[in-house]
């Protein structure tokens, strides 16, 4: 352990450290979403939903890294309350999903709930380190832009 600033010294993994800092950031998430009744799984749901209209069941899994199954199922949750609908034109047609005006407002106030988040843990108050890792990060993707 190193003495230099009061910090010891990182492990030697750099998966280690992230998977640390991630479960960190999924713990502050979730916790920010309890309020909208929302958890980081879902907010990714909607939020695909929303950036791809009418995306279909299997397009979801692919996009979350999840099963089919498993979307039907949070999407079933997520129907029931209001937050998006499956504009399925007859039994056995593909699925189009889409987003309410609900679940766009809820989505609204997820991002600043998020954004919230973003700023205690990686803001001007925020650790050095994790100031270094999010600008790693923006430059990683400077340029880049969502579909």
């Amino acid at each position: 352990m190193s003495i230099e600033n009061d910090r010891p010294s990182p492990p030697t993994s750099v998966s280690i450290v992230l998977l640390t800092l991630a479960r960190r950031i999924e713990s502050e998430l979730n916790a920010a979403l309890a309020s909208l009744d929302l958890t980081v799984s879902r907010l990714g749901l909607l939020g695909h939903i929303a950036g791809v209209p009418g995306v279909s069941f299997s397009d979801l899994a692919r996009m979350s890294g999840t099963t089919v199954q498993s979307v039907h199922a949070a999407v079933k949750v997520l129907a029931g309350a209001g937050l998006v609908r499956d504009n399925t034109a007859r039994a056995g047609a593909a699925s189009t999903i889409e987003i309410t005006p609900d679940g766009a407002r809820l989505l609204q106030a997820a991002q600043e709930a998020a954004s919230e988040v973003d700023d205690r843990l990686f803001g001007p108050d925020a650790d050095p380190i994790q100031r270094q890792v999010a600008d790693a990060v923006r430059a990683a993707f400077k340029g880049f832009s969502a579909p």
